[in-house]
């Protein structure tokens, strides 16, 4: 019998790919937790992403609203200011850091793991999100997988972390998933959330360079977006 793995599911490629690495080894059941973001369109993406699994996995998925944070947690993300646009090493993408936010969703998905007793918990923070995001680095990682081990267990038996990416590029993600046949056509990633993926904010430009660096084109894009979205990432390097 599987042990159950509570995961993260944001509905981006990298949380995508991480649910479907540990369909294998565990019995997964997904979280999607709303911190107030500007839209949901990474919700309908993770419940889309589930159905692709199967009916089972859809029954598992938990949908968590926590859209009040908006008003305690500043960032362009929640609504503070215009979506930057352009690549992630520059100092504008500061504005997208949400402050905690990585914190405050492994408390809660932890939180909800002990109270359905699974011994693991998945999130996928990665190589690149080191640089401007201080509750993706590996330093942190380490420190929360301590704390949510000794604040959901008695004899260091708690929830156990699992951050299979955090040394990893996305591009890697991006090989992996192509091996594991994740629907990434399904993914959403974009910051702005309007009908089609904008192309030029900071997550679709670092989507794109991922695909570029793995040999291969977003699922997600039609062949003009593709083409316009590689077109604006050699813009900005």
């Amino acid at each position: 019998m599987k042990e159950k793995c509570v995961c993260l599911l944001s509905g981006g490629m990298d949380s995508a790919t991480l649910m479907y690495s540990l369909l294998v080894k565990y019995d997964v059941w997904p979280i999607t937790i709303v911190y107030g973001q500007r839209h949901q369109k990474e919700v309908t993406a993770a419940r889309n992403l589930c159905e692709a699994v199967s009916k089972e996995m859809v029954q598992h998925w938990k949908y968590v609203d926590l859209s009040v944070l908006r008003n305690l947690l500043p960032s362009s993300l929640t609504g503070r200011g215009d979506i930057p646009e352009g690549h992630y090493m520059e100092e504008s993408m500061k504005t997208t850091v949400v402050p905690n936010r990585n914190m405050i969703l492994l408390a809660v998905a932890g939180g909800y793991a002990t109270g359905m007793t699974a011994k693991y918990l998945a999130y996928g923070p990665h190589q690149g999100d080191h640089e401007i995001y201080p509750d993706c680095r590996p330093d942190f990682v380490f420190s929360v997988t301590q704390t949510l081990r000794l604040g959901t267990g008695w004899n260091n038996d708690g929830v156990e972390l699992i951050t299979p990416f955090v040394h990893m590029t996305k591009a890697d993600i991006a090989h992996l998933g192509e091996k594991l046949k994740v629907p990434y056509k399904l993914t959403w990633s974009c910051y702005k959330g309007q009908e089609r993926p904008c192309g030029v904010c900071g997550t679709c430009v670092e989507r794109t360079e991922a695909f570029l660096k793995a040999d291969m084109t977003d699922p997600a894009l039609t062949p003009e977006e593709w083409k316009k979205a590689v077109e604006y990432l050699n813009s900005v390097k």
